[in-house]
């Protein structure tokens, strides 16, 4: 692993609601140690107004988050790790990113098509927002340095499986 804060993608398809919170927590919990991005296979063109709620809630900032293309990124920056979130993201085929990242899919189920009450959509929100930090949190106590890429690619792949059983 390099020295530079390393750059992480966030990926799922209307990149409206789930990357976005993977980009908003890791830049905050990881700041100095990741730049964190999302993007989405078919944006919605605006960030779902829950997912902005939620994070202005739990003291994240907000500003600067949208919708966008993943095919922004296709000439960089270099990522050092992708992530998908949701699992019609993760069956696509990506582009081919500069640089070798390591990939892992951390599904999550979506908030934004949870249909009721406010306090539903809340509640919904907030579960993604939480099983999202999970898993960052677990990213942040790894060893990066210490790991071969093969090594970080199954302990990401399990932080996916297992973050919410532990």
């Amino acid at each position: 692993m390099t020295e530079r804060p390393l750059n992480a993608l966030f990926l799922c398809t209307g990149n409206s609601a789930r990357s976005i919170l993977g980009e908003a927590i890791l830049n905050h919990d990881g700041a100095g140690r990741f730049r964190a991005f999302s993007a989405g296979s078919n944006p919605t063109g605006a960030v779902n107004p829950w997912a902005i709620h939620t994070l202005k809630t739990l003291g994240y900032p907000v500003d600067g988050y949208r919708s966008k293309n993943w095919h922004e990124f296709a000439d960089g920056p270099e990522f050092d790790l992708i992530f998908t979130v949701c699992d019609s993201a993760a069956a696509e085929t990506c582009p081919v990113w500069p640089g070798r990242p390591t990939s892992a899919h951390w599904g999550i189920p979506d908030p934004a098509a949870v249909e009721g009450s406010d306090a539903e959509k809340a509640a919904a929100f907030l579960d993604a927002f939480r099983m999202m930090k999970r898993r960052i949190d677990l990213l942040l106590a790894l060893p990066l340095a210490s790991l071969e890429e093969l090594a970080l690619r199954d302990r990401l792949q399990a932080i996916g499986r297992e973050a919410d059983a532990q």
